[in-house]
């Protein structure tokens, strides 16, 4: 027990820490309770798809060393999103076609997610994300704006996070707010 002390961190603690983070923010309840986030397998994946922009959202600015810390979270999040694949009975020669499918949201998602951040257009971003996570549900639309407000919060407040923070593997978001929508049921 006495020679952990002596071991060398080769920073992976500190990613699984991040990522742990990630993790852990995206099944906050409000999120599936007040946002009505659909939670299901997808709807849990693109909370961590949120939470996993808005990190390496924060990091693309810093220099090239640094970014290398959002490279192995992705790695992680890879790593964790084929383990659970095969978790859930996806076959072995099926696992790789839908990890492919994986990456290609994830990196759609930046795409789209990081023209309104950077902007603070809640608008376009809610768009964004009312088709990303909850599948252009018209009655969602009041959700999807809370979200994306929510994402624009986190943005600016991770801008003001220093990278030692995140080097740290700490990930401090802002909490979300709590939110009630009146359900509309037709007469």
């Amino acid at each position: 027990m006495i020679l952990r002390f002596f071991r060398r961190d080769d920073g992976g603690e500190t990613i699984q820490r991040l990522y742990g983070a990630i993790v852990a923010r995206s099944r906050d309840p409000v999120f599936y309770l007040d946002y009505k986030v659909p939670d299901s397998v997808e709807g849990r994946f693109e909370m961590i798809l949120v939470h996993a922009f808005l990190l390496f959202h924060r990091l693309r600015g810093e220099s090239e060393e640094h970014r290398q810390l959002g490279q192995r979270v992705f790695d992680v999040f890879c790593t964790d999103m084929d383990a659970n694949l095969r978790e859930m009975g996806v076959g072995d020669l099926t696992v790789p076609k839908k990890m492919k499918r994986v990456t290609e949201s994830f990196y759609g998602r930046v795409s789209v997610y990081e023209g309104p951040v950077d902007a603070g257009d809640t608008g376009a971003l809610a768009e964004a994300v009312l088709r990303n996570v909850y599948g252009s549900d018209s009655e969602r639309t009041l959700q999807a704006a809370a979200l994306a407000a929510y994402m624009i919060k986190a943005a600016d407040a991770l801008k003001a996070t220093p990278y030692d923070t995140f080097a740290d593997g700490q990930f401090p978001l802002p909490e979300p707010a709590q939110i009630s929508f009146t359900e509309t049921t037709p007469s």
